[in-house]
């Protein structure tokens, strides 16, 4: 250990945080923030302490999906309170530079914001910290893994081949910066029409044999359907319907697959740590 009162170097674990998870795509357009905010409220709704942090600085969508919009409270000198939804504490950039404006900066600006969400945000006692990626691989998860240790990431994709091929540079990407990968998803699985008839839109069944060719763990599937797009339109995620709902008991199966991969990869963590 080094002098006393010496600057900690490297990531250091957020106080009262028990697991943070990122949840990545190689690609936009998968669904990816839609799976985040699901899980994060079926995870809150299976009893479990959860935040989310929306660290998609150019497109925020968590607080149309979580059905919150107002700025949130700056307590003492310079904490952030996050803002509470449907049983999620959550902060984005969305709160705090709404409406149509892009958000223009370079790489430093956005590792200052993501320092900032993470260490000034008041998270208070949480068993899961949802983290929902921007598209592609880059600068935020590089800022991310710099900052707070990582319990694991989560790959989502649809079956396409396309979507496949740039789930397999996130897989890569998450190697490279030494972080777990807990599993994939596979999201807009297929669909069912109300005749029962079943529709393969992307090609189901693609993200499972990718995860099996990298040795990963399946985390499940859930189907495309428009319930689950209105639901975040109009900030009623489809997970609040609760576990015994068809479509919402996809996300809980998700949710308790992400919730049991997460504790066994900190359990195993924990064993090298008390071998040293």
């Amino acid at each position: 250990m080094g002098h006393m009162g010496a600057v900690p170097q490297g990531p250091q674990p957020l106080p009262g945080v028990a697991h943070v998870v990122a949840i990545g795509s190689g690609k936009g357009g998968v669904g990816k923030t839609t799976v985040a905010v699901n899980t994060a409220v079926a995870l809150g709704k299976l009893g479990y302490r959860v935040g989310l942090l929306d660290a998609d600085i150019y497109g925020p969508n968590v607080p149309t999906m979580l059905g919150a919009t107002r700025q949130p409270n700056i307590i003492g000198e310079n904490r952030i309170e996050p803002i509470l939804s449907h049983g999620v504490k959550f902060i984005s950039i969305g709160l705090i530079s709404p409406g149509d404006k892009p958000m223009v900066m370079r790489g430093p600006m956005l590792h200052q914001i993501i320092r900032q969400f993470l260490q000034q945000v008041e998270w208070g006692e949480l068993d899961f910290l949802i983290i929902d990626l921007p598209p592609g691989t880059g600068d935020v998860v590089i800022s991310l893994v710099q900052t707070v240790p990582l319990t694991g990431a989560v790959v989502i994709s649809t079956g396409s081949s396309v979507a496949l091929q740039d789930a397999r540079k996130a897989l890569e990407m998450f190697h490279q910066v030494k972080v777990e990968v807990l599993g994939m998803i596979e999201n807009m699985s297929q669909m069912t029409l109300p005749s029962g008839e079943v529709i393969d839109v992307f090609g189901a069944g693609g993200t499972e044999r990718t995860a099996a060719q990298f040795g990963i763990d399946f985390l499940g599937a859930v189907d495309l359907n428009p319930a689950i797009r209105e639901g975040g339109d109009s900030g009623m995620p489809i997970t609040l319907a609760g576990p015994d709902s068809r479509l919402a008991g996809e996300f809980f199966a998700v949710a308790r697959k992400v919730a049991e991969k997460a504790q066994q990869v900190a359990a195993k963590s924990e064993d090298i740590f008390e071998i040293r």
